[in-house]
């Protein structure tokens, strides 16, 4: 399994709480493998749903942006799968990470 570190930063983004607000969270690959396939589901989602690459791949050393709309739900469960079988999945509070690296 990778080994994941969460790089946490606090979003500096001012707005009323009438305001939706779209978070996006980066998806950077350390690892030395390719993602082929990568899923972002409410914690304690029954399924995965689809895969948010929509078939693209996320070499090592390059990196992808997922967003997630202002829907109230913080709590999200990530599963990377990568080119050699390996998968990661790490829960994250996407309210307050805006970056994800996989070594």
């Amino acid at each position: 399994m990778r080994n994941l570190l969460a790089l946490a930063a606090v979003s500096l983004t001012l707005a009323g709480p009438a305001l939706a607000q779209e978070r996006s969270v980066e998806i950077v690959n350390q690892s030395g493998f390719t993602i082929t396939n990568f899923y972002a589901s409410t914690l304690g989602a029954a399924d995965w749903q689809e895969d948010v690459l929509g078939g693209q791949a996320v070499a090592s050393g390059q990196s992808a942006v997922v967003n997630f709309a202002d829907s109230g739900e913080c709590a999200y469960s990530f599963r990377a799968v990568f080119d050699d079988g390996d998968e990661a999945i790490q829960d994250i509070d996407v309210c307050s990470v805006t970056s994800v690296t996989y070594n």
